[in-house]
Parts: C-alpha cells; structure tokens; sequence
C-alpha cells in the first residue's frame, strides 16, 4: 500500500479509481492451484533452497508455488523505521508462525529513502541494508518464497519524475543497484519488485506510461546486469499504480514483452470497489455492481496478461478500511473476502493479503485474530463457501413475530441443513426452502429469540456442501435513541441506545438538500466519519467530517440502521463548537 499507517492508506486522487489489483497469475484457464504440476526445478544450491521449495523453471509454476502469499506490512515499509507505525520487530517466530498458517510465500515491502543519502550516490545506509537482509534471509531459510520492493519511495521521491527526471533516474538506478548487489547471491526463492504502486504528479497519461517504462526496463537492466543468481531471477513488474484499467494492462504487457525476458511477474493489486471499501456513497452492501467491479478487473488481468503466458502476482488485496473496524458490515465484509479469493484463483492469481498491523495475523502470537475469517480465506485458497444475503435477522423487541426470509448465495455448492450449535433444525416446521429462498417460520423464531433480550439471541450456521458454514445471528432491537449533545470541531459523542440494533450508514445534508460533509459528491459520506461504539452506547462524529462543514448552517443527520429503522439528528457547528440535537 502506499501511504503510511494502514488507517490513512489511500491518498485522495486513488480513491475514485476502479479496480486495482496485484495478482500472481499461473494458468491459462481453469481453476488454478498451488499445488498444479510444476516444471522440472532447480536443484537446491543453498540452506534456504534446501529448506524449502525448488523454483520450477516455469515461471507460471514457480508463481503458482507462492499461493498462499502474505504481506508483511507496516513494517519495513514503515517510516522512519520497522516498529515506527506500531509493529513488532520481524524475528524468526513471524516466519515460522507464517509457515505453519499455511502460507508459502511473503511480500516484503521495503522503504529505502528515510536511511538513504539525498544527494548522489544515493548510499544506502549498510545497518539498514543488513536488516533488510537478516529479514529476508529469516523467510528464505523457513522455506517460503519471498518478495521484495521499493514500497513507500514511490510517493515520497519517485513520483516527482515531470519536474526531477535526471535525478531521480539517478537515484532509483543507484537504489536497485545497491540492492541487486547485495542480494544476487540469494535463491531464486527471492524475487524483486521493481516499485511499488508507481504514480507520477503532474503527468498525462502518456507521460505516466513513458516514466514507468523507463522505470520498469532500467530495473530490470540492473539487476540482470549485476551477476550472481539475478540473471534468471524472478522479476515483478508493476502497471500504472497497480491498476487494472485496460489501458495499464496494456502497456504493461508492451513493456513485459519487450523486454524478451520469459522470468518475469506482473502484479496488480485489488481493494474492491471504492464505495463498498470505505461504504461511502450508500455503498453498505457487496452488490451486483461491486461484484462486477472484481469480476471484471480480474477477467482483465487474466485476459491480458495470464492468457497469454505472462504470470502475475495480485500482490495486495484487501479493504481501505480495517476489517474490525465497522466501517463495512462484518457479512458484507466476508462475502468479499470469500469472493476475491475465488476470482483470483479462478483466474490464475496467486494472492498475498495486505497485513498492516495485525489486521489478520497477531504479530505476537502469528494466530489468526479472528477464526471465523480465517476458515473462511483458508477455505477460499482451495474450494467455495456458501453465504447469504444477510448475517443478521432483525426481530422486533416486542410484539408479534412473523417469519423471516432470506437469499441464499450458494456459489455452487449444495444446501445441506440449518443448524443451532449441535442441533438441526427441521425443515417444513423450523424453515422452508424454494429455491434460494430460505424463510424461517414464526415458531422457529418464537424459539430462537427466547425473552428477545436487546443483542443476538441465537446464532445459527447454514450449511453448504463444502466450505466454511454461513452464521446467521438472530437479533431483537428496539429502534436506536440519540440524545442531545455538545463537543468540539475535533469530536461530538453522541449517547446512543442501540437497542440491539447495527448502524449501517449516515446520511448527511444541509437545509437544501445539498451534501454536507468532505465528500461533496454524495450525501452518503464515508461511515469512517461516524463511530458507534456499542458496549459504550455512543456515536462520535469525527473530525475530518465536523471540520468540513459550514458555520451556523444546520446539518440533518439521517442514521440508517441494518434493522431498516432510520433516524434523525440535527448537527450545528459554530466555530470550534458543535451541538447535536434528537428530532
């Protein structure tokens, strides 16, 4: 990823891109795996090759050998130095944590510029390069493949070529020189990145596609040029900012074939699209349209560049936004992550998660943070999970209960039964189905929701013929309630009763109906504005969105909840106060 910590990942002129994705690609077709029949492999000439897998010497198999692939990230990518943006020093428990997970292959993002002289010749600083070193060989000697780059230089230097050209040529041809030296002697188990998302400032397209071609071929110069095992090493190359775009595709493939070299990678990466990623723009769900964008990108990569023979390596893929933190529903959340793993391996991707900071593995303990999300990706590298069309049924606290239907999203598999932990349900009297349509009957949910306590009353798992079990929580809620309150331009907590219900988006607009908000272009601003804690019953309306609005001008705030319930608040902000008051 290119900006600093994981939090504050895009910069504003990504955002509005479509798909963009880093993909290891090792088929022609078909569903591939890792565990295809590779080409005849090197022998093992060092501890490291020894320790792990011979690198076919078919770049389509030795790329199909990385799947799964892991990010290690924020770390030494970090700025200034590996623990900087909260991360544990690297050691070799990350790596044999990284092993026993099931993962063959790292990506190491690397930023050189903080421990880098700023004038010519661009040394270097040798305890930086020998810890980037001590890191890698770790992960070589554990048996993974490894990948390595220059991560956050492409934001913070490179993308200054239209008004620096020469120098920083200069410095980048320095960069890789240093670094092709000091690893040329490594196994073909390492492979070089030539940059990381590349974007240029004030630049046309044409300039865009000039600046990385030259970029990508000096590189690869370099490095075939500098002895020991990089001359048949492989190497990655990047489109436009990792892009997917048709047109970025393109000239990667111009550039790749070009250079008449059969030991090179593409990559691309994907973080789905930008309002479901950071559910801005009423984006709350993962919708045909968002299903489109990752079928379509995917469909892209492989048609121009796997179908052709040219391996491709999805590099990053994941969220703009953390996957605990609420901003995309924790369902909605799980049906990409099952879906993007699909596509990639249905196209001939191999796919390294981006892991910032403990996202998915716990840097202390290497475990999976979170097992239900784990199963579920695991399961993905290999075979389909069924879902649904929600995770959650809404049951009123009081009053009536009527039966409940839900879409099943079968991804071709096989119903097999609902069930309560132990105990299946029984089809006609508990639930019925039609097709993809399971409805719940009013006595099973009578049942299930017991004295219908405010929260998840039962939790049920709809079963498939193979995967990771859909879990389908059955909820009781009143509507939300919230209370007057009074803060700052830098934070309003609002008290909120929740009621058992789950805030899914915020809808904001001055008196005339105009978006309120950094966001003009929507009154749906991104949910990363608004945070409802529900232990604490309250909401915070943060700062980047209580700063952005006008003085003394109301602000209507409608708060959408995954019940269906809406409701209404009233912001005014008057210098540095804000006030908030319940409709």
């Amino acid at each position: 990823m290119n900006d600093a910590p994981h939090t504050a990942r895009p910069r504003s002129r990504r955002l509005h891109r479509t798909a963009g994705l880093v993909v290891a690609l090792f088929t022609t077709g078909g569903l591939a795996c890792a565990t295809a029949t590779a080409a005849p492999a090197d022998q093992p000439r060092s501890a490291a090759e020894a320790a792990g897998a011979r690198v076919p010497q078919d770049p389509m198999a030795a790329v199909a050998q990385m799947q799964p692939s892991w990010n290690l990230g924020n770390t030494l990518d970090a700025i200034p130095d590996e623990t900087s943006w909260g991360n544990p020093l690297t050691t070799k428990a990350t790596f044999d944590g990284l092993r026993a997970r099931g993962f063959r292959s790292v990506r190491i993002p690397v930023t050189w510029f903080p421990h880098q002289s700023d004038t010519a010749p661009y040394t270097i600083d040798p305890v930086w390069m020998k810890r980037v070193k001590q890191v890698v060989d770790l992960a070589l000697a554990d048996g993974l493949y490894v990948e390595i780059n220059v991560h956050h230089d492409s934001w913070k230097w490179i993308e200054n070529m239209s008004t620096d050209h020469d120098n920083i040529m200069a410095r980048f041809n320095s960069t890789w020189q240093q670094i092709a030296t000091t690893f040329k002697d490594e196994p073909r188990t390492l492979l070089m990145e030539s940059i990381n998302e590349p974007q240029f400032s004030n630049a046309t397209d044409a300039q865009k596609t000039q600046y990385l071609r030259e970029l990508n071929t000096s590189f690869h110069s370099i490095v075939r040029n500098s002895g020991g095992r990089n001359k048949d090493r492989l190497l990655v190359l990047p489109a436009e900012e990792t892009n997917s775009a048709q047109h970025w595709l393109d000239d990667l493939s111009t550039t790749i074939n070009s250079l008449h070299d059969r030991n090179l990678v593409a990559t691309v990466h994907y973080y789905s699209f930008y309002p479901f990623s950071v559910n801005i723009a009423n984006g709350t769900t993962f919708d045909a349209r968002t299903q489109e964008d990752l079928t379509d990108g995917f469909a892209r990569v492989h048609d121009t560049l796997v179908a052709k023979g040219i391996p491709v390596y999805l590099g990053e893929y994941g969220l703009l936004s953390s996957p605990y933190s609420g901003v995309v529903e924790r369902g909605e959340m799980l049906k990409y992550f099952e879906a993007v793993n699909y596509e990639a391996r249905a196209n001939g991707m191999t796919s390294a998660v981006w892991d910032a900071a403990n996202d998915f593995l716990n840097r202390s303990t290497m475990q999976w943070r979170d097992p239900e999300l784990a199963a579920l990706i695991e399961a993905s590298w290999t075979t389909r999970s069924g879902t649904a069309s929600t995770d959650n049924i809404f049951l009123p606290k009081s009053g009536p209960i009527t039966a409940q239907t839900i879409t099943l999203n079968r991804n071709g598999l096989r119903f097999t039964g609902l069930w309560q932990g132990d105990r299946q349900l029984v089809p006609f009297r508990d639930y019925t189905l039609d097709g993809d349509q399971l409805t719940l009957t009013a006595d099973a949910l009578t049942r299930l929701a017991g004295d219908r306590t405010h929260g998840v009353d039962a939790t049920l798992q709809v079963r498939y013929s193979d995967g990771v079990p859909w879990q389908l929580n059955i909820r009781s809620y009143d509507k939300p309630v919230l209370s007057d309150a009074t803060g700052t331009a830098d934070e309003l907590t609002i008290p909120t009763q929740f009621n058992g219900d789950l805030m899914a988006n915020v809808e904001s607009t001055y008196a005339d109906g105009t978006a309120a908000g950094p966001a003009s272009w929507t009154t749906f601003q991104s949910f990363a504005n608004y945070g409802p804690d529900y232990s604490a019953n309250t909401t915070t309306v943060k700062a980047d969105f209580l700063q952005s609005l006008k003085d003394d001008a109301p602000v209507t705030l409608t708060f959408h909840f995954w019940s269906g319930a809406t409701v209404t608040y009233h912001v005014t902000k008057s210098g540095t106060t804000v006030t908030g008051t319940a409709s």
